[in-house]
């Protein structure tokens, strides 16, 4: 589908209208018309009815911009549930006056890809790295460039692509075959150009999403690429200041953070041998609450954090009480997300309605030698049962109370605010591949990926990307995670990570995560839904073996990450640390999975976590499919944005009504 070549030609009506560049030219209605045609072509959307609702008054002197800012508004006030498809042909109006900008602008549209690239990095605007590609090279990747699939956004997604991850006087493809480039870098030179052409295809097909970090800052130079980070601050003041700066940095390249603050000394502790001169953490979270509202992720979005503290901290109901509208307001911290780090023994104690003890992390360290906010399973009970058999001995500043009772407040407050997060700690764990190398304190802001955090050496960080499911053929399910996993891994080399622990963790574990988006769309295309639950335990099957498969194949390629030794990996233990017998048990074809285990003991494997369901809702909208792993909202509602309502409606509208949407779906 080619765009047409012009919106105004000469005319002899007596009506002028003023072009993008400031010249004026006569209107032809004739060219209106052509491009209401080409944005309704192949839609169910009857072009006719959008110029009968053109509502501009065709005037003289008339900005061509006007008139095709009306046409966008119209098709929007004509979406409906009978009549979705308004919102692509808006869509399409959108990215027309995007090609048309950028022609005034610089000159040109599509075409001049090599003149592009030279142009931006004189600007500074792209990362030099790309000029590892001679200009023939660059010529080559021109040829790639499909500009019809620009046609396939919505609305919605027209929008946020071109507001959110373009730069100025860029073009979606060109920012698509940039990064392609860009990733493919790292590739050897004979086979460099013929996996950019992979990435770039899989990219603009939208058959692979990458996440907001990855395609808002893999072009400018020095860009962070990783999505998700996990920090922890350890109890002095170096620490604290220290990872307080670390978030502002994450945030200012816009990840998302989870710091954990169980190591901080409680209300009313020591302080330089004083007793109750401590705040205890919530005065530190006040400062991370400040920091997310101060740093917004380079005016993309808002900051955000999310701050975690073990169940058995002293401090824990004014934690749980900091987003509540009653108390002192300098202690409140409404912008951060709190999370609330639980252990199987407490859960145990509240099944048995007996008492809990809530402790001072920092007497317990200097009293009896123990850090408690590192331990889990059986080394944390037996430590938690030598705390209290010490109480009221060498542990004084402590409280007894009801678990259950504890328990209901939890509950009581994520009524009334929605938070905190449960994290069940020991679960993680027990999951967690990298036993032998430390621990996982807190998950992540969005809580689809965790590891090993040691504070102020170690920091979890994680590059993302989502399968999106919409345009996922069952055939193609090999190919696309070989590409998802290699993406990210070229990613992990191409980084420039915000912080000295984050360029630790990541060079040490090579830490991944593959997610899948568009799960409904996927079902509705096969007349299935949410109740078959095999058919979606085979897909996910499938794509958690050849994700970890694809991992294994580039150990063999590139060497296994430098903590594998060790690790559950190396005893031969699969997805989340289980046993080859557990997928003997469960998996639909148990065989390749035992083959697997042998080959990554042989082998290694390149990563130590490889997959991630993260929630990309915003992500969702520029691939046009459902968020996630989610159900449909609703099969068409209204988004609220700053300068208005957008429609949002899945597409393949008529297949949707074999899907139930997420109001009719028991919760259980």
């Amino acid at each position: 589908m080619q765009a047409p070549s012009k919106l105004f030609e000469d005319s002899t009506t007596d009506i002028y209208v003023v072009r993008r560049d400031g010249s004026t030219t006569s209107l032809e209605i004739n060219k209106i018309r052509t491009v209401v045609n080409w944005a309704c072509c192949g839609l169910s959307a009857n072009s006719i009815a959008l110029e009968a609702h053109l509502t501009t008054r065709l005037r003289p002197g008339i900005t061509t911009r006007e008139i095709q800012d009306n046409l966008i508004r119209c098709a929007l006030d004509l979406c409906s549930p009978e009549e979705p498809d308004w919102r692509q042909v808006a869509g399409r109006l959108h990215i027309w006056s995007l090609w048309k900008d950028t022609q005034v602008s610089r000159g040109y549209q599509y075409g001049y890809y090599a003149q592009t690239v030279h142009n931006k990095i004189l600007l500074g605007e792209y990362d030099r790295r790309i000029l590892i590609y001679t200009q023939q090279e660059l010529e080559i990747a021109n040829t790639w460039i499909n500009p019809d699939w620009d046609a396939d956004y919505d609305y919605a997604g027209a929008v946020l692509l071109t507001k959110r991850y373009l730069l100025a006087n860029e073009l979606p493809q060109e920012a698509f075959l940039t990064c392609a480039l860009l990733i493919a870098s790292v590739e050897t030179l004979e086979n460099r150009l013929i996996w950019a052409q992979r990435f770039y295809e899989a990219i603009a097909r939208r058959q692979i999403s990458l996440a907001t970090p990855i395609l808002a800052n893999l072009r400018i130079p020095n860009g962070s690429l990783a999505s998700c980070f996990i920090t922890a601050m350890d109890d002095n003041l170096e620490s604290i200041f220290g990872s307080i700066h670390d978030a502002a940095r994450i945030s200012k390249n816009g990840g998302g953070v989870g710091v954990n603050l169980s190591r901080i000394r409680a209300t009313g502790s020591w302080v330089m041998g004083k007793k109750n001169a401590s705040g205890g953490v919530v005065p530190w979270i006040k400062l991370l609450n400040d920091t997310a509202i101060a740093v917004n992720q380079g005016g993309r979005r808002a900051g955000a954090v999310t701050v975690s503290l073990d169940v058995w901290h002293l401090d824990i109901s004014e934690f749980l009480e900091m987003q509540t509208e009653n108390g002192d307001a300098r202690r409140k911290a409404y912008d951060v997300f709190p999370q609330l780090v639980v252990s199987d023994e407490f859960m145990r104690r509240v099944q048995a309605d007996t008492e809990w003890t809530l402790v001072d992390p920092y007497e317990v360290r200097t009293r009896l030698g123990i850090e408690l906010a590192e331990l889990w399973g059986e080394k944390f009970e037996r430590a938690y049962l030598q705390i209290e058999v010490s109480l009221d001995k060498s542990i004084t500043l402590y409280k007894r109370v009801n678990a259950r009772l504890l328990f209901k407040q939890v509950m009581r407050t994520q009524l009334e605010t929605g938070m905190p997060y449960l994290w069940f700690k020991d679960t993680v764990n027990q999951a967690n591949p990298n036993q032998h190398e430390g621990y996982i304190p807190g998950g992540n802001l969005c809580q689809e990926s965790w590891s090993n955090v040691k504070p102020g050496e170690e920091a979890h960080t994680c590059n993302l990307v989502s399968i999106n499911l919409a345009n996922f053929e069952y055939e193609q399910r090999a190919e696309i995670c070989q590409i998802a996993v290699r993406i990210l891994d070229n990613t992990i080399d191409l980084t420039s990570p915000p912080f000295a622990a984050s360029a630790t963790h990541n060079a040490k574990y090579r830490t991944i995560g593959v997610g899948c988006m568009g799960l409904a769309d996927w079902l509705a295309k096969r007349h299935l839904t949410y109740t078959h639950l095999q058919e979606i335990s085979n897909l996910f099957e499938d794509i958690g073996y050849y994700c970890t498969s694809a991992s294994m194949y580039l150990a063999k390629e590139r060497g296994a990450y430098p903590a594998f030794a060790g690790s559950e990996w190396s005893k031969g233990h699969l997805i989340g640390a289980k046993p080859v017998e557990w997928f003997k048990q469960h998996a639909l074809l148990p065989e390749r999975f035992a083959k697997l285990s042998q080959d990554i003991k042989q082998h290694g494997i390149r990563n130590s976590h490889i997959t991630a369901i993260a929630p990309n809702t915003s992500s969702s909208l520029v691939q046009g499919c459902t968020a996630s792993v989610l159900p449909v909202y609703s099969k068409f509602f209204y988004e609220k944005w700053a300068k208005g309502s957008v429609p949002i409606a899945p597409r393949a509208n008529a297949s949707y009504l074999l899907i139930k949407t997420k109001k009719d779906l028991k919760m259980t």
